[in-house]
């Protein structure tokens, strides 16, 4: 059984799925869901030799992007389990010297935004702050880029402004510092509530210091914020892992994430631990968490309205939505990547490279580099071809509890491609009733995966997919166009 293993928050790591999306990146991601970006990858490889065929290309995104992700890179240490651009200023962030670092950083970042062409359209709806522990800088160090968001793209008045945080990075005063500027949802890293695994993921945080967290973010009155879980974690068991869930619900989040750990090449934990081998969890044990936590959460009241999120209502992240729902979005920071004309670019990782990259990218034209794809250190780089934009829509819309909305499918790729939908997946398809269904909302049909068991499943469901819609009937990009015009 293939299950759903989506360990990343597409807030702070959508620049990795510059892995699957070549030639750029998350996280997701996101950009977030490291096996959804190898099935990508593995897909779009063995249809190289056929997309050279389909020299068609769909026409350019007519969407207007209005939602902007900004990489803040520090953090006190690098966890174990960890493999996002990060830049380590230790225990001691205050010192002079760092915040030099990091105010040289946040202008060399302030100048890729002024470079980046503005699409014309309406202002920016979400900004969503990652790293890294964005709540290491300091809220006059913050208030810099807001000012050069609103000034080249606008910020609406009502935007959901996020910003991830870390337990003990900021007290009460500096969460009102930070809504003073318009910050309006935190997303805070718990992982979870023993410190002996703590201390084993090597988090920076201890246990009291995530309880002191949780009663700031109450003190400041915070009144939109997520806490994120981890399971899959070396020595959870289902015991520990039911305490981290009742103690998350007893903080009153808004939101809740729980991500399947990801163990990742070059990190330590790839050094020390094998996935599924003591003293990791089982595939089975994992799975039994996800379903536990799946039923817990949604009978305290949070709908579980995506793979890895939980939310009470009204309470969605809308900034990962429009990832899930394939918008266009601007990216900004080391490691960060943006979709912008149906092309992804992830700039670089390392601080140097980033900062001969944005040297090179404010010296040229930026709006041609963004139209013609010639940005600096990407080559030339072609709009996704409609059968690329067909799957990474399937991909991500089955994320969704909403799941894919038929009407959408059609209009957007044709008749056949949503018949191949609802043939795979919907009723006398192998998947059907257990792991995939047909609903019907305000009248509208959509198909989409159980929870749980579907979820957990997605990647052996959304693999069988994109082998269907590879079919030169399902994907043919000139037969899509003719029934689209």
């Amino acid at each position: 059984m293939l299950h759903a293993r989506l360990g990343r928050p597409l807030g702070r790591a959508y620049a990795d799925l510059s892995k699957a999306w070549a030639p750029c990146r998350r996280s997701l991601q996101s950009s977030g869901c490291p096996e959804h970006n190898k099935l990508l990858n593995e897909r779009r490889q063995s249809h190289s030799t056929a997309s050279s065929r389909q020299q068609q290309q769909a026409p350019m995104e007519q969407e207007s992007p209005v939602s902007a992700y900004v990489h803040l890179p520090f953090c006190k240490r690098r966890c174990y389990y960890c493999d996002f651009p990060v830049s380590v200023v230790g225990s001691k962030p205050e010192q002079p010297g760092i915040q030099q670092g990091m105010q040289d950083y946040i202008t060399l970042l302030c100048r890729e935004i002024e470079a980046t062409v503005k699409v014309p359209g309406p202002p920016l709806r979400t900004v969503f702050f990652g790293g890294g522990t964005p709540t290491l800088v300091p809220p006059q160090l913050l208030k810099q880029i807001l000012i050069a968001l609103n000034n080249k793209y606008g910020i609406a008045k009502d935007a959901e402004i996020s910003m991830e945080s870390d337990p003990g990075t900021f007290d009460a005063l500096r969460l009102q510092e930070y809504m003073l500027l318009g910050v309006n949802r935190f997303s805070m890293g718990v992982q979870c509530f023993q410190q002996e695994l703590l201390e084993l993921c090597g988090r920076s945080h201890t246990l009291e210091d995530v309880y002191t967290a949780i009663d700031n973010i109450h003190k400041a009155e915070v009144q939109n914020w997520s806490l994120d879980l981890i399971s899959g974690l070396p020595q959870l068991n289902s015991k520990r892992w039911q305490h981290s869930l009742q103690e998350a619900v007893s903080a009153s989040p808004t939101h809740i994430s729980v991500y399947d750990l990801q163990v990742e090449a070059k990190t330590p934990f790839a050094r020390w631990y094998e996935p599924g081998s003591h003293p990791m969890p089982t595939d089975e044990a994992t799975a039994d968490m996800y379903r536990a936590a799946s039923q817990f959460l949604q009978q305290s009241g949070y709908e579980h309205y995506e793979i890895s999120n939980y939310a009470k209502p009204g309470f969605r992240s809308q900034h990962n939505l429009g990832y899930w729902r394939n918008a266009p979005f601007y990216a900004f920071g080391v490691g960060a990547a943006s979709y912008l004309f149906q092309r992804r670019f992830s700039r670089p990782r390392t601080m140097k490279a980033y900062q001969q990259w944005v040297t090179e990218f404010a010296n040229c034209s930026s709006s041609i580099g963004l139209y013609a794809g010639n940005i600096p250190g990407s080559g030339s780089m072609q709009a996704e071809e409609l059968e690329e934009q067909l799957l990474d829509y399937v991909m991500l819309r089955l994320r969704l509890a909403d799941g894919i909305p038929m009407d959408e499918l059609q209009r957007k790729f044709g008749h056949v491609a949503a018949q191949t939908v609802k043939a795979t997946l919907a009723s006398g398809s192998a998947y059907a009733e257990k792991y995939a269904c047909e609903t019907y909302s305000q009248g509208q049909q959509h198909v989409r995966l159980t929870d749980p068991e579907g979820f957990l499943v997605s990647n052996d469901c959304i693999a069988t997919l994109f082998a269907e819609l590879s079919s030169d009937a399902a994907c043919d990009p000139m037969l899509q166009i003719a029934e689209l015009s």
